[in-house]
């Protein structure tokens, strides 16, 4: 199993850069590059609200369940 996060595609589609997005959010541009990348182990309720706030998204369009 496998979550997959597509937090590139949405930063894409709102056209936001991952500093932009990391001065909106308040998080390090290393947290949130780790998140992007998918390596994150955990994403905290907090963070995940404040990301979905700064993109105008739901947790679902960061975030998909894939078997492997």
């Amino acid at each position: 199993m496998a979550i997959i996060v597509n937090l590139d595609v949405m930063m894409a589609k709102r056209k936001m850069s991952l500093n932009e997005l990391s001065e909106k959010v308040d998080l390090t541009l290393a947290n949130l590059s780790i998140l992007k990348t998918g390596k994150a182990k955990a994403v905290r309720f907090s963070t995940l609200e404040a990301i979905c706030k700064a993109l105008d998204c739901q947790p679902g369009d960061l975030l998909e369940y894939a078997e492997v």
